[in-house]
């Protein structure tokens, strides 16, 4: 296993250290593009089908080129292949609407061809802060994000459902919840609604109930919480999508951050509150890892 793996569309292995990107492409230059990040692990993409589904999905939402799905899947194959099964990796497809001057250069009959996407997956190993999520949860303060949960339906323009390239508020978000002692954040609408974490869904489990906010209130529908409800409700929990206000999260028996490199991370404190662990903790993060590691069927995307 390298430190990096990096394969182009065409299932060809690049060298991770070498330039890729021009200068002008729109991903760079605008965040105007898509991508997945899936966990490798014992050589294995964890949940593929549900993230090329959900690639697919965004892509049509900002009108990209509909992804050949086939080619990305043995994209992905080729780059876990040369990872190995020794060692969990971080799995990214990137999908950009491609360079910027291919837009304005006209089209003639010596080149008809439409701009080409760039697209590409790499695989990098798993941030080190992610063992320590795992296994000791995470301090979490919520945050306003700004918005109503009308907004989604209202403005679809705003891309909510999508897992799009623009990162830039989410990144902030962290940056001033780590200044302010936490680790992570949970974002609420402007009428205190529960959304999601800038890089998570958020699940709580009261009893045996597992409730997660609907994704008409423009949160990004998460793989790993769906992989953790098609085996929950098989175990014999109630698993719900239903709005929540942020004060159910001090109603509760835990708070969790679903994704798909961290898979489970407990909120062990929020808002300067700590949340005691229930008996059910070890349940919980068992659940998840078997949604994740099944096979399954990708559902309704």
């Amino acid at each position: 296993m390298g430190e990096r793996v990096l394969v182009t569309l065409d299932g060809a292995l690049a060298d991770a250290d070498a330039p890729l990107l021009y200068a002008d492409d729109i991903g760079a230059l605008r965040g105007d593009g898509v991508f997945e990040t899936i966990l490798v692990r014992g050589g294995t993409a964890t949940a593929l089908e549900f993230h090329l589904a959900r690639l697919r999905r965004s892509a049509q939402a900002l009108e990209l080129p509909e992804p050949e799905l086939s080619k990305w899947r043995a994209a992905v194959e080729r780059a876990v292949k040369e990872w190995g099964a020794d060692d969990e990796g971080m799995v990214r497809l990137i999908y950009t609407r491609g360079r910027d001057s291919e837009f304005d250069a006209p089209r003639s009959e010596l080149a008809p061809e439409d701009p080409k996407p760039t697209a590409f997956v790499l695989v990098s190993p798993v941030p080190a802060r992610v063992a320590t999520a795992r296994a000791e949860g995470v301090k979490v303060m919520s945050l306003a994000r700004g918005i109503s949960v009308d907004l989604a339906q209202a403005a679809p323009w705003q891309l909510l459902g999508a897992k799009t390239l623009s990162y830039a508020t989410n990144m902030a978000a962290l940056r001033f919840a780590r200044r302010m002692g936490a680790e992570d954040v949970i974002f609420h609408s402007t009428e205190h609604k529960v959304l999601e974490g800038p890089r998570s869904s958020v699940v709580i489990a009261r009893g045996k109930e597992l409730i997660t906010p609907p994704a008409k209130s423009g949160v990004l529908p998460g793989v790993t919480q769906r992989s953790l409800y098609a085996v929950a409700e098989k175990a014999g929990w109630e698993c719900k999508y239903q709005t929540l206000f942020t004060a159910d999260l001090f109603d509760c028996d835990s708070i969790w951050l679903l994704s798909s490199i961290t898979v489970a991370a407990r909120v062990n404190q929020l808002d300067g509150v700590r949340m005691s662990a229930p008996d059910n903790v070890q349940e919980i993060i068992d659940l998840v890892d078997k949604g994740i590691e099944r096979p399954g069927a990708i559902g309704d995307w």
